[in-house]
């Protein structure tokens, strides 16, 4: 109940800050923003903009656990600020450290939901599409892309998920194995589950044939 409690007030404060902070956005006053999602961290997370920047996303995803298990909405609320500081970071000037974040920010709303995460808190799944668009001209890390696979498959977004699997390879980070269980399991679909998630039945088997050779090329 006590967590329950803090997530709730947290939530609340967040909400009412980030009004504020759209506010400035809408002003161009940027750095009282970034002042004020810093004044977020500490208050919230004991963290700081330094801090966010310097630690990885899988440093952060651990300091939000707490006996043993991650708490995926505050997760999910951090990844929140630091998507709003990187497109602050954007609008203001700062595109790479504004990019930095948001590759940040994408991994741990994955996390996120990967640990359970309430996704209509703040909007996850558009989020992780907004940031997915965004990104797509950027190298994502691999474990990012990985967080990224197993979510698009979750919700059934089986062309996307192959884009992915096919990066994966490209950063040579994923097994020939791997690949070949994830068409594996398309092929039990039915043709109708796998339209809905943008692939035909010949695509999936076009798409086993191109990643034998694609691997077998890669290496």
């Amino acid at each position: 109940m006590l967590r329950k409690d803090y997530l709730v007030r947290m939530i609340e404060e967040m909400t009412e800050m980030i009004g504020k902070i759209f506010d400035l956005k809408q002003q161009r006053k940027w750095i009282d923003a970034l002042w004020q999602i810093d004044e977020l961290y500490r208050r919230l997370f004991r963290l700081n903009s330094d801090l966010i920047g310097g630690l990885s996303a899988r440093d952060l995803v651990e300091l939000m656990r707490s006996g043993g298990a991650v708490e995926s909405d505050k997760l999910q609320s951090l990844a929140k600020l630091v998507k709003e500081e990187g497109d602050i970071l954007i609008s203001s000037g700062d595109p790479d450290q504004g990019i930095r974040r948001q590759i940040k920010a994408l991994h741990l709303f994955l996390a996120a939901s990967q640990y359970g995460a309430h996704r209509e808190l703040w909007n996850l799944e558009a989020s992780v599409e907004e940031l997915r668009i965004l990104l797509k001209p950027y190298v994502l890390p691999a474990d990012t892309e990985r967080l990224l696979l197993d979510y698009q498959e979750e919700l059934r977004r089986y062309d996307q998920a192959e884009d992915t699997l096919f990066r994966l390879l490209k950063s040579r980070a994923i097994t020939r194995e791997e690949g070949l269980l994830f068409y594996r399991r398309l092929s039990l679909l039915s043709p109708e589950e796998l339209i809905r998630g943008g692939l035909s039945s010949e695509e999936v088997q076009e798409g086993e044939l191109a990643w034998l050779a694609a691997w077998e090329h890669q290496m």
